[in-house]
């Protein structure tokens, strides 16, 4: 039997010895590669903290010892060892094993959403409650990734942290230098020369208590002369003063991959009875060599592969909508001087690398902090640029009070790129962009495009920057373009029709990646005597006049989004008809308002009804059982 048939549970992994520990890791990233080979999901980081992990279960009593995982995509080897190993093979897939945090699977799975920099907050929070319950003998556990720590939200919670003397918490920071891509920034730097000198330290509290106990006016002077030659060198040598200057203990960098020097380290820190920063330096993708070799992100995250060879076993010819966005934006680079691009540390995954590379004086990678990436396009765009800010659709909601504040109440050419809307699937309900239609829809002047295929987002994207006045953002999902859908005719603001004669009975409006399954289910609607006009909008905010213009004297008004239905399109929609006096029945096609869980994106989408099939049977079942037998329904 291997060591970790044995492991059913963190007690298992107290009662193993030395050499058992050492098989245990090797079997646990051999069980990895194998298992998120198949299903795909985050192997890089994963692989990156065997170790620590096992060392983490062995020191603290979880969940009585709460560990909070920022982000999570690294909770992979911590869902092993607490009972859910026989469950990867549905990793990621419906009804299976979440790629994060997920409380409904385990006590030990304290929170689940997967979004940078909030894990010092909870642990915060959590520490503060045990006090006030009296329950002083827990130990709160925070694992933070040195990339999350270029956040600003986890800097707020340091200072608070650092109030607590006496509330038990350990805060790991998990150097890997990397977030998805290397990490940047004056953190980064420090982060890679801090060193752990106990020598050091234990001389100096020997010299303070020694000059300390004497009462005289030499003593004091000589204390403090000594004092600022300490901080001095500290500064120099081991720049722990990052942290120490918030008044928290710091230990490390501890070798993440030594597990005796890991567990160590943990011990200590947790006997501290405060909070204590464990500097723990990793390595993303250890133990497998195609990930180690991977230049761009260590494989952060995969596809399935085959783990022989490291190489994805369905390679898409598709273009995907990031790819196209990354080739338009660099062809409006190289003709514009003034158009500069953003990243939030995800530069290869929203397609600015291509960017970064052609114009490297204009693109700037923030590191996690898409508040601040926002605020600081303000403040580009007041310099006479144009900034365009590429981010995932989920992380917009970071940076909706810079949108509103910084950006659109100054009036600023700032045009916002989300990738990844609608329904993004396996990686959960923090990952699914299906808010940014509701958020964007309440902020005055903004401008929305919704592209539904490759032209239209080249297109859109031009118009964007070319806006001088205010804020545009230009949304598209996740995957493959898919086919091009031509116009049939343009209104004079811009509204495609994509389907119909015009003067249809019914008339759907399509946002974005939405418009193909509307013209699907325009199609089959017409085989029962229903006429359908499919129209894109292509700018969804402000509602085109057109749209309101064009609703008069039909049946049924239809709006398909793969946003929220609670302040999407569909609303606005509405708004606009009612604002104008257009007594029209309609219906709004949406994501309903809850969290969803992991599934695919198109097993989700079908449950949303927002498939061909879906949208063509809300309609049928809006007009009534006489579409069902194949009458014509009569105006």
């Amino acid at each position: 039997m291997s060591v970790l048939d044995q492991v059913n549970g963190p007690s298992d992994l107290r009662a193993l010895g030395p050499d058992e520990m050492v098989r245990l890791c090797g079997e646990i990233r051999e069980f990895l590669i194998r298992k998120v080979s198949a299903t795909g999901g985050h192997l890089g980081p994963n692989l990156g903290v065997v170790e620590l992990t096992i060392a983490l279960h062995r020191v603290f009593d979880s969940p009585r010892d709460p560990i909070v995982f920022d982000t999570g995509h690294q909770s992979y080897v911590h869902k092993i060892v607490t009972g859910r190993r026989d469950q990867f093979d549905g990793l990621r897939t419906r009804g299976g094993l979440s790629g994060y945090p997920c409380r409904a699977e385990s006590d030990h799975d304290v929170v689940e959403s997967s979004h940078a920099t909030s894990s010092l907050s909870y642990a915060d929070g959590l520490a503060k409650a045990f006090s006030l319950r009296g329950e002083t003998d827990r130990t709160v556990v925070a694992v933070i990734g040195d990339g999350a720590m270029t956040g600003g939200m986890a800097w707020e919670a340091l200072n608070n942290i650092a109030a607590g003397k006496d509330r038990p918490m350990v805060i790991v920071v998990n150097d890997n230098g990397r977030s998805y891509s290397p990490t940047i920034g004056g953190l980064a730097e420090r982060l890679g020369v801090l060193r752990l000198q106990p020598a050091y330290e234990k001389a100096m509290d020997h010299t303070k208590r020694t000059l300390g106990a004497r009462k005289d006016i030499v003593g004091k002077a000589v204390y403090s002369i000594l004092h600022g030659i300490k901080t001095g060198l500290k500064d120099v040598v081991s720049p722990q003063e990052l942290f120490a200057d918030l008044g928290l203990k710091y230990m490390g960098p501890v070798d993440g991959h030594n597990l005796a020097a890991t567990e160590a380290a943990l011990r200590l820190a947790k006997d501290f009875g405060g909070p204590v920063v464990v500097h723990v330096v990793t390595r993303k993708g250890m133990g497998y060599v195609h990930a180690e070799n991977n230049v761009a992100d260590l494989m952060h995250a995969t596809g399935v592969i085959d783990p022989d060879t490291g190489r994805p076993l369905s390679a898409s010819s598709a273009v995907d909508w990031t790819s196209v966005f990354s080739d338009e934006l660099c062809e409006i680079g190289a003709e514009r001087d003034d158009v500069v691009a953003i990243t939030a540390a995800m530069a290869g995954p929203t397609g600015l690398t291509a960017f970064g590379d052609r114009f490297p004086d204009r693109m700037f990678d923030v590191g996690i902090a898409e508040q601040h990436a926002v605020a600081s396009a303000a403040g580009l765009a007041l310099g006479g640029m144009h900034p365009v800010v590429a981010v995932y659709s989920t992380f917009l909601n970071r940076a909706f009070d810079q949108l509103l504040m910084d950006v659109a109440l100054l009036g600023q050419p700032v045009t916002l790129v989300l990738d990844r809307s609608g329904v993004t699937g396996p990686d959960g309900a923090s990952h699914n962009g299906m808010w940014d239609l509701s958020l964007t829809g309440i902020v005055p002047g903004v401008r929305v495009a919704a592209p539904r295929d490759a032209e239209t987002l080249r297109a859109e994207l031009r118009e964007a920057v070319e806006v001088t006045d205010g804020p545009t953002v230009v949304r598209f999902p996740k995957g493959s373009v898919g086919e091009p859908v031509p116009a049939l005719a343009t209104s004079t603001d811009g509204v495609d029709r994509v389907h119909g004669s015009g003067d249809a009975d019914v008339l759907v409006v399509g946002v974005g990646s939405m418009v193909a399954p509307s013209l699907a289910a325009a199609r089959e609607l017409e085989t029962a005597g229903v006429t359908v006009d499919v129209v894109d909008p292509r700018w969804v905010y402000p509602v085109p006049h057109s749209i309101v213009d064009s609703a008069r004297g039909r049946q049924l008004v239809v709006t398909v989004e793969d946003n929220g239905l609670h302040g999407g399109v569909g609303s606005a929609v509405s708004a606009s008809l009612e604002r104008a006096g257009v007594k029209v029945d309609r219906l709004a096609l949406g994501i309903p308002q809850e969290f969803l869980d992991h599934a695919s994106r198109g097993e989700i989408l079908a449950d949303a009804g927002l498939t061909a099939e879906g949208i063509a049977r809300g309609i049928r079942q809006r007009l009534g059982d006489r579409v069902e037998s194949g009458d014509r329904v009569e105006s």
